[in-house]
């Protein structure tokens, strides 16, 4: 993968890049935000990582611009702000995904390596899923509700395929967290439960039918309520 960095921090900076290299990715690196904004624009690649505070402009507001230019790459935000606030301001602003600091490497691979698929159904599967009134498209990333398109990142597309090929069967967390963000252990995070209350929003929230649902201390299933 071909990754733009942006971290105002040297020390941050070099460790991650150091660690991507050995991993055998491209980086390019940029200290701060505008510069981390004009490259973006400019170049290609495949994921970007964008520490939220930093000079110039921040995480947030870099990864918005990205937005608003149409650059769908995915956005790993990096935060020392642990509040869920912090982190679904974050994500409404178009990241895919976040990782607070302090974090491990391997943690930081494996969310690359979700976000590099941007998928879960790897084997051959139908173009369109669709249950009750709700279609995805898999081939042009698309979510349609009730005739009304739903804007997606591409971490709440994957989450929401997932939902949709276990229809009516409870998932737990341990399981979602596996096959939407490969990740294998316990990160002591919410991240599950932040990205399926903006899903619900999304999905949910303008129709009287809910399909999203918590079962307390199973997980969550996608079902029309009965």
């Amino acid at each position: 993968m071909r990754i733009l960095v942006v971290e105002d921090e040297p020390k941050v900076a070099a460790f991650i890049t150091q660690g991507l290299q050995e991993s055998g990715h491209e980086v390019r690196i940029e200290y701060d935000g505008l510069m981390g904004k004009r490259t973006a624009l400019k170049e290609e690649f495949d994921a970007m990582i964008f520490d939220i505070i930093m000079p110039g402009i921040n995480g947030v507001e870099l990864c918005r611009a990205v937005r608003e230019h149409g650059i769908s790459t995915p956005v790993l935000l990096l935060t020392a702000l642990g509040t869920t606030e912090d982190k679904v301001n974050g994500l409404d602003a178009g990241a895919d995904d976040y990782l607070v600091k302090p974090f491990e490497f391997q943690e930081l691979l494996a969310r690359l390596r979700s976000l590099g698929r941007r998928g879960i159904g790897i084997e051959a599967a139908p173009n369109t899923l669709s249950y009750h009134d709700l279609e995805l498209d898999i081939s042009r990333k698309m979510a349609i509700r009730g005739g009304k398109e739903i804007p997606l990142t591409a971490k709440e597309f994957g989450l929401l395929e997932y939902l949709m090929r276990n229809r009516e069967r409870v998932l737990s967390r341990s399981q979602i967290s596996e096959k939407v963000w490969d990740i294998h252990f316990d990160t002591g995070t919410n991240v599950v439960d932040v990205y399926m209350n903006l899903l619900r929003k999304k999905i949910d929230r303008d129709h009287a039918d809910k399909l999203i649902h918590t079962r307390v201390g199973h997980g969550y299933v996608l079902q029309l309520a009965k």
